[in-house]
């Protein structure tokens, strides 16, 4: 019995710890390019989170349905904007990617 592989989705954390005094204005940023990424052509989800334990500590959590679709939102303009937007950080942010698959049974 062989199992075939599919790839189900793509799912990326992007994590962020931002300067006090310029948290306000990277949330700003986040929260007007969200309603644009949700719109995109394979995006399943797109949420933003703040930390409870640090409200510098933010967080970026996309769905995309296929590589493929992720790749083109990397392309986009407002992913250009949200880029720029991350000279706000105090450190690197931490890009995390998971590749969901799901597997059948072929006998």
């Amino acid at each position: 019995m062989l199992l075939a592989h599919t790839i189900c989705m793509i799912l990326v954390f992007i994590r962020m710890n931002v300067f006090a005094e310029k948290r306000k204005e990277l949330s700003q940023t986040i929260v007007l390019l969200i309603d644009t990424v949700r719109k995109e052509k394979g995006c399943l989800s797109c949420d933003f989170y703040q930390s409870l334990e640090d409200e510098n500590r933010l967080c970026i959590h996309q769905k995309w349905d296929s590589k493929g679709s992720f790749d083109n939102h990397l392309k986009s303009d407002h992913f250009k904007v949200l880029s720029g937007a991350m000279n706000l950080l105090k450190e690197p942010r931490e890009i995390i990617f998971y590749t969901v698959a799901a597997g059948k049974k072929r006998m």
